[in-house]
């Protein structure tokens, strides 16, 4: 009698978790090698479930389920899928050819590196580069350099939602060559405290401003006793200045005397005629109380220099 109760009782636990096992079993769905198979949605709803399993539980990106369904019509298999998805996870490219990484993050990498700031949280992306700058910025949060995104010993790192395509920098990363040393140095005012960075120069130049807020040389930042000083924020790279001024600025190829004031009138987009012999401009000078961010307030594309937003500057030749 009593193993007959038992054996009642058996049968019925397996009677009720009968459901919740298949239930179970159903959030995975089946998925052919050619998802070119199933139906649009069915396609997103697999790889949306992949990317899940693989990152615990994680959201895939709308802009990367777009590009793995885009590849599922060129030809890319359920595998090639799965083996990306785990690459772009790790952060470590192995140069699949056209994979989510771009082209892989290894080192001595010659093509760009797609690094991502999931949940605002920091990642690190191996890239074997000495600098890096911004190619393509795929995410709605704005990457900006030394804030949410920077390169150090061979990697390149995302935070706070930044999320883009990165290639390798020219040169030493921007060390452009000015005075003897050919170096820059990075001066940062943190929580727009006051600091100060040794240098040994007598004077400095402004090479490329890194913060949100405007570095205006004698309100933010300056030079005295041998050392930049920077405060309310400024944060910026700064290199030797020739002469008793921060005006020749001397670059590697161009004419240390020729220089370009560009001015963004109401906050609108003004384009400036610059010497294409003197190669790329940087920013020597900033007059403006705004901020003047390349590739954000100031660029240089097809020959022409370009300011909006309020930015107004001088630029000379690197």
């Amino acid at each position: 009698m009593q193993r007959r109760l038992s054996t009642v009782c058996l049968t019925l636990a397996l009677a009720c978790m009968a459901p919740a096992l298949h239930a179970q079993m159903s959030t995975r769905a089946y998925a052919p090698e050619n998802l070119s198979q199933l139906s649009s949605s069915d396609r997103s709803r697999v790889i949306t479930q992949e990317y899940a399993d693989q990152s615990n539980g994680r959201r895939i990106p709308d802009d990367q389920l777009r590009f793995y369904l885009a590849q599922v019509n060129s030809g890319w298999n359920f595998s090639r899928i799965k083996q990306d998805i785990a690459t772009s996870l790790r952060g470590n490219g192995n140069g699949n050819g056209g994979g989510w990484n771009g082209g892989g993050n290894g080192p001595g990498n010659t093509g760009t590196v797609r690094c991502e700031s999931q949940d605002n949280r920091e990642r690190v992306c191996n890239t074997g580069w000495r600098s890096a700058r911004l190619s393509r910025q795929i995410s709605g949060t704005t990457c900006t350099e030394g804030r949410n995104w920077g390169s150090r010993n061979g990697t390149v790192w995302v935070s706070g939602g930044c999320r883009a395509e990165f290639v390798e920098g020219r040169g030493n990363g921007g060390n452009w060559g000015g005075g003897g040393t050919g170096a820059t140095i990075r001066c940062e005012s943190q929580d727009n405290r006051e600091r100060t960075c040794n240098t040994g120069w007598r004077n400095a130049t402004l090479v490329r401003q890194i913060s949100g807020t405007a570095c205006v040389e004698g309100q933010t930042w300056g030079v005295r006793n041998g050392a930049i000083w920077v405060n309310r924020g400024c944060r910026g790279e700064f290199a030797e200045a020739r002469g008793n001024s921060g005006g020749n600025w001397g670059g590697g190829g161009g004419n240390s005397n020729y220089s370009v004031t560009c001015s963004s009138n109401d906050k609108r987009q003004q384009t400036c005629a610059w010497d294409a012999r003197q190669g790329r401009p940087a920013l020597v000078q900033q007059l403006s109380g705004t901020a003047c961010v390349e590739g954000r307030s100031w660029g240089y594309s097809n020959g022409s220099l370009w300011v909006s937003g309020g930015c107004r500057a001088r630029f000379g030749a690197r």
